[in-house]
């Protein structure tokens, strides 16, 4: 049997036990950001690097427009000076038998921006709204 890399088109977002459906996630990445450092007594005319700080991108979800489903403005809605609603979310990748495959877990994530869809008179398109998430941490797990 032929092995094939995991297609990336089944995929699941659950946040506060809620499960929505989405068309795109993106910005699943983490970065480390090197430290440099040089001592001046060191035999070499370079600076050494060890791991620093890591870095989360925002992240960002797109999904149709539905009449009468304001979860993200909702969510928006909590916004106020200095507090938020913040949320624990995982996504996951998932097989042909609907299981989890690689899953990101995403801790206390709140919403940075909402935007509605772009209206078109002549277009025949969905309707898709993005809402851009920031965060304090993300986990890669594979199954």
């Amino acid at each position: 049997m032929a092995e094939y890399p995991v297609p990336k088109f089944h995929f699941q977002c659950e946040w506060g036990g809620a499960r929505l459906g989405f068309s795109e996630i993106s910005g699943l990445d983490v970065e480390t950001e090197p430290i440099e450092y040089r001592d001046g007594i060191m035999p070499e005319y370079s600076k050494i690097k060890m791991p620093g700080m890591q870095k989360y991108s925002n992240i960002t979800m797109k999904r149709g427009t539905f009449n009468g489903d304001n979860e993200f403005y909702d969510w928006w809605n909590t916004v106020a000076l200095n507090t938020i609603e913040r949320r624990d979310l995982v996504i996951s990748l998932l097989n042909e038998n609907h299981e989890p495959v690689f899953t990101w877990k995403v801790k206390n994530a709140w919403p940075i921006k909402v935007q509605s869809t772009d209206l078109k008179a002549d277009g025949n398109e969905v309707a898709i709204e993005t809402l851009e998430i920031a965060h304090e941490g993300l986990t890669i797990e594979a199954a």
